[in-house]
């Protein structure tokens, strides 16, 4: 299966949480029918992304990393590469890259959906949750310059609003 195929599949069948999500779905859903290229960074339009909070489900804590080009803590994620053939498998992939940690556990569904603009083009994100395995370290990798654990309590002092809101639904999951 195509990596746009899988897309319009787990936004076909997603329940979104809520009204603003359901908007989304289908703001994401109309994007992948127009745009042949929808997932890659070369969509001028904008495209979809994919990532992930890590989660430490025993120590009620999250991974964020401080983008070294936003300046900004953020969950795991980015672009789909050539090489995905499912957004689950992309935010995944950029979870481990970014985080360090082998064995990463990712819940099955997306748990939410942002639309943001960032310095390159739009980004139409989809949010994952992965489950750290117990004692998990994390290694920081070259797209950030810190990586630290949170406490689910203090998301909302260092990180905007859309990690916040990712970080409570993962939390209401757990």
């Amino acid at each position: 299966m195509s990596l746009h195929r899988d897309a319009s599949r787990v936004l076909e069948r997603w329940q979104a949480p809520d009204e603003g999500q359901h908007r989304l779905r289908h703001e994401y859903r109309s994007h992948l029918s127009t745009y042949p290229d929808a997932l890659r960074r070369e969509c001028a339009a904008g495209h979809l992304t994919a990532s992930a909070l890590v989660v430490d489900p025993e120590r009620e804590q999250v991974l964020l990393t401080l983008h070294a080009k936003l300046d900004m803590w953020l969950q795991t994620g980015g672009h789909c590469e050539d090489s995905d053939t499912s957004l689950a498998g992309a935010a995944l992939r950029e979870a481990s890259e970014e985080s360090g940690i082998a064995g990463l556990r990712l819940l099955e569904q997306p748990v939410a959906l942002d639309r943001h603009l960032t310095p390159c083009a739009v980004h139409l994100d989809v949010q994952y949750v992965a489950l750290a395995p117990r004692g998990a370290e994390a290694r920081r990798s070259e797209e950030s310059a810190d990586l630290r654990w949170f406490g689910f309590d203090e998301v909302a002092g260092v990180a905007d609003g859309s990690v916040v809101r990712l970080a409570a639904r993962a939390r209401a999951l757990l």
